[in-house]
């Protein structure tokens, strides 16, 4: 059973668009995780600027690349430009772009 002091609250949700503030790229989430899921060592080569592994971590799809990338809450806004995304995996994840924001192929539970 989870208690209230065990909920982590998520400020975005699949299908979001989101602006990365220190790397300015746009990109879409695909898949969260309530803390940092990733590797010890992959935290200490890639996460130069230590954000907290206790808060949420986005996988997100970068606009315009045919890159992903693994993304702490605190380096991510809202994106204001509610224009679609380019990426070659988008048809992977979603069935349709509607009102600035995507539609996951997955039925939610």
């Amino acid at each position: 059973m989870t208690t209230a002091s065990e909920i982590v609250r998520v400020k975005f949700s699949v299908g979001d668009l989101v602006h990365h503030k220190l790397f300015d790229y746009r990109g879409v989430i695909v898949d969260v995780d309530q803390d940092f899921q990733a590797t010890d060592e992959w935290y200490e080569t890639v996460a130069k600027s230590r954000p907290p592994k206790d808060k949420p971590w986005y996988h997100v799809l970068v606009h315009g690349s045919a890159s992903s990338t693994y993304v702490a809450e605190r380096n991510l806004s809202p994106d204001i430009d509610t224009a679609p995304i380019m990426h070659p995996m988008l048809d992977h994840f979603f069935s349709k772009f509607d009102n600035g924001k995507y539609i996951s192929n997955e039925p939610v539970n």
